[in-house]
């Protein structure tokens, strides 16, 4: 089994719009299928940084001289890349979420087919799981944390049915908390709800949102003038926020315009929105909500 598909490979690639002697960055490595894909397009010249927080993905380093794999969360890429020398790169690749190795592995606790203990962590090296989420939240964190993240309508029920159970025994399985959730999973809708619930802790235990907001404020600051981003999200979340940005230059509210109507921004937008095709879904069915986005540093 492939240790992970890569999703949109070419689209995000030719996204970055490769210069052979230029320096990129993949913020997810993962499985390589990207690191390998931007390395086969650098000349001798090139240079590619990697990074990834997850010890499993170091089994997948590449044999390259122009490859330097860094072993840490992309949310202090500017950090780690002054470390290795450098200020500016030409281009940054970020395929989110998470790897089919990590849905795969029953232990890591990120799928809703096994049965395993509550865990969720990316970096393994992290305190805080999915475990301490669900017994050590209060019921108003633990209601935000599915409201937010999994936008579950009955975040409040949610929340107050698990204090309930917990305060009787300990949640340390998948299969204890779906046993505690079985109210709440409808026959026909019990994969789709759980699979929200699940992205809502996931979230929460990886700070996955703060992490993307920490990055993308730092792209603009790393990439070289006519540089890019080539970026994947799964879900709407994470594509708000880079469509914001991305428009905007900020999260939430409007930059401040001049005189005559006109806001300056980091970016522009390159090309529309990219969707994988029907082909890529029906051999990949887990790159069916992918969104990429590119856009250039001007």
């Amino acid at each position: 089994m492939d240790y992970h598909n890569p999703v949109l490979l070419h689209e995000t690639v030719d996204g970055l719009a490769i210069k052979p002697d230029g320096v990129y960055v993949d913020v997810t490595f993962g499985g390589g299928g990207h690191s390998k894909e931007i390395l086969n397009r650098l000349g001798d010249n090139g240079k590619l940084y990697a990074f990834d927080q997850d010890p499993d993905a170091l089994q997948n380093i590449l044999d390259d001289d122009r490859f330097t794999l860094i072993p840490e969360n992309f949310r202090f890429i500017k950090r780690f890349l002054r470390f290795h020398g450098l200020k500016k790169v030409d281009g940054i690749l970020g395929d989110f979420g998470v790897s089919s190795h990590q849905f795969d592995v029953a232990e890591r606790g990120f799928s809703t087919r096994f049965e395993s203990d509550l865990d969720m962590r990316m970096n393994q090296k992290d305190k805080l799981s999915a475990y301490n989420v669900i017994n050590d939240y209060g019921e108003e964190e633990l209601r935000q944390v599915f409201w937010q993240y999994g936008e579950l309508r009955n975040a409040p029920k949610l929340a107050s049915t698990i204090v309930q159970e917990r305060s009787i025994a300990k949640i340390k399985t998948s299969e204890q908390l779906k046993k505690v959730l079985a109210p709440f999973l409808p026959k026909h809708r019990e994969h789709k709800i759980l699979a929200q619930i699940y992205q809502a802790i996931r979230i929460e235990v990886n700070q996955e949102i703060e992490v993307l907001k920490e990055f993308l404020l730092q792209t603009e600051q790393l990439l070289e003038t006519g540089g890019r981003i080539s970026l994947i999200s799964y879900h709407s979340l994470e594509d708000r926020l880079v469509k914001r940005y991305i428009r905007n230059g900020m999260f939430e509210g409007e930059p401040e315009r001049d005189m005559f109507g006109n806001f300056e921004v980091p970016f522009k937008k390159v090309g529309k929105l990219v969707v994988p095709s029907n082909a890529e879904i029906k051999i990949n069915n887990r790159a069916r909500s992918a969104k990429l986005r590119i856009a250039e540093k001007i």
